[in-house]
C-alpha cells in the first residue's frame, strides 16, 4: 500500500507562485530564501518531503520546518526566520562590566604574584569568584571569551604603554625659555651674524653607561651565497662603562666632547674649561642643559665665579630632557657608532668615540628644533 502523507497540501495564489518562482531563480537574494522558495514550489506541485530534500541537497527536518511554517503562517513568513530566533546571550551586561572592572585592576592587588594579567589568569580568577560576585553565568568562562569581552572597550591589561608625568609645576614656563633659545638660533642663522654679546649656543648633556663590550670569539664576515650577515658569538666580556659629556653647537653643528669614566662635577667643569678655551674670550656661551646635580654643585658654581659673565645656563624642565637637542645627536650616535660595537678595552672604546666626534666635526650636521616653535610665544 503506497505511503499517503497526512500533511495538508499547500495552497498558493497565482501572485504567490509568481513571486516564489522569481525568487527561486534569483542570484542576488540570500541563499536560504532561494532554497525555501524552491521547497514551497515543489511541495505545492505535489512532491514529497524526501524528494524535495534530495533534489535540493538538504535534509528532511529543514524541509518539514519550512512547509509547516508556510501552512501555519503563510508562504511569505516561511521564507525568513521568525523574530527572536538564535541563542540568547548567556553572559549578562553586568557580568561583562564586572570582567572589565577586574581587568582594570592589577593581579597583585587581588593576591597574585603577577604584575599584569594574562587571559588565562584572568579567566581562572573569574571562574573562581564569579559565584560570590553574583555572576554565575561566568562559571565556565574561557580565555577566548575573556579576549572578546575586553576587545569591545579596547582594554589591554597585558600590555604597558609608558607615559611621562609632569612633576615640574613650572614646566611650561621653562619650556618657553628653551624654545626662546632655539628661536634666537633661527634668527641668528637668518641674519648671519651673532648678537654682539653672544659667541655660541650649546645644547649639552651626558650620555652615561656606554658599555665597553668585547667578543669572546672573532666575528665572522659575510660570505656571498652562504652567510648574508656578520656572524658573532652570543657571549661577550664586559670591560666597564664610559660617559660621554658632549655639547653640540646649534649654529655650526660642531660637537665638543669629553669621554670619561664618570660624569661628576669635576668632569663637567672640565667640559666648561674646554668650551671656554674653544671659543673667543670676552663673550657669553649659552648652554641648554638639564637639572643634573653636577650642573649646580658647589664645585661648579665656584668655577663659574672665576669666569664671570662667560656662561649662561638655560635649564630644561624636570623630566623634560627631550627638549634638549643633544638627545637627537645621542640617538643618531646610538644607531650608528654604538650599534653592535665590540672593543678589546675601555681605552679602545674611548678612542673610537673620540674618532667618531672628529668625523662628525669634519662634516658637521646642524640640528634644528621644530616642535611647537611656531605655536609657543617666544617673544
Amino acid at each position: 500500500m503506497p505511503f499517503v502523507s497526512r500533511r495538508a497540501p499547500l495552497t498558493l495564489s497565482a501572485t504567490e507562485i509568481e513571486m516564489l518562482s522569481t525568487l527561486s531563480q534569483s542570484r542576488s537574494a540570500p541563499a536560504g530564501r532561494v532554497q525555501r522558495a524552491s521547497m514551497l514550489l515543489r511541495y505545492h506541485a505535489g512532491e514529497s518531503i524526501s524528494t524535495i530534500a534530495t533534489a535540493l541537497g538538504t535534509n528532511r527536518p529543514r524541509v518539514e520546518r519550512c512547509i509547516s511554517k508556510a501552512l501555519e503562517l503563510g508562504s511569505t513568513q516561511a521564507l525568513a526566520d521568525l523574530p527572536g530566533r538564535g541563542r540568547r546571550r548567556a553572559i549578562t551586561a553586568d557580568a561583562r562590566a564586572w570582567v572589565i572592572a577586574l581587568a582594570c585592576q592589577k593581579p597583585k592587588d587581588l593576591g597574585y604574584a603577577q604584575e599584569l594579567w594574562t587571559t588565562r589568569l584572568l579567566a581562572k580568577h573569574i571562574r573562581k569568584h564569579c559565584e560570590a560576585a553574583g555572576h554565575p553565568s561566568l562559571a565556565k568562562l574561557g580565555r577566548g571569551t575573556v579576549s572578546k569581552i575586553l576587545s569591545a572597550p579596547h582594554v589591554r591589561p597585558h600590555k604597558i604603554q609608558y607615559y611621562l608625568e609632569r612633576r615640574d609645576p613650572e614646566f611650561d614656563a621653562k619650556m618657553v625659555q628653551v624654545l626662546h633659545v632655539y628661536h634666537q638660533v633661527e634668527i641668528w642663522r637668518q641674519k648671519g651674524t651673532p648678537p654682539p654679546d653672544l659667541v655660541a649656543i650649546l645644547s649639552y648633556d651626558e650620555k652615561p653607561g656606554i658599555q665597553a663590550l668585547g667578543n669572546t670569539a672573532p666575528d665572522l664576515p659575510p660570505v656571498p651565497g652562504r652567510h648574508a650577515t656578520l656572524g658573532r658569538d652570543h657571549e661577550y666580556v664586559r670591560h666597564g662603562t664610559l660617559s660621554l659629556l658632549a655639547g653640540i653647537d646649534l649654529v655650526s653643528g660642531e660637537v665638543l666632547g669629553l669621554v670619561r669614566p664618570r660624569h661628576r662635577s669635576v668632569e663637567f667643569i672640565e667640559f666648561l674649561k674646554l668650551a671656554d678655551a674653544h671659543y673667543p674670550a670676552g663673550a657669553r656661551i649659552r648652554l641648554v642643559l638639564d637639572n643634573h646635580s653636577a650642573h649646580i654643585s658647589k664645585e661648579t658654581r665656584a668655577f663659574l665665579t672665576t669666569v664671570p659673565n662667560r656662561f649662561e645656563f638655560t635649564f630644561t624642565p624636570k623630566h623634560g630632557s627631550w627638549l634638549n637637542l643633544i638627545e637627537s645627536f645621542f640617538g643618531k650616535m646610538a644607531k650608528t657608532l654604538l650599534r653592535g660595537i665590540r672593543v678589546a678595552s675601555s681605552d679602545e672604546l674611548k678612542t673610537r668615540i673620540e674618532l667618531y666626534l672628529q668625523e662628525v666635526n669634519d662634516a658637521p650636521v646642524v640640528f634644528r628644533w621644530k616642535y611647537k616653535l611656531d605655536t609657543v610665544s617666544v617673544a
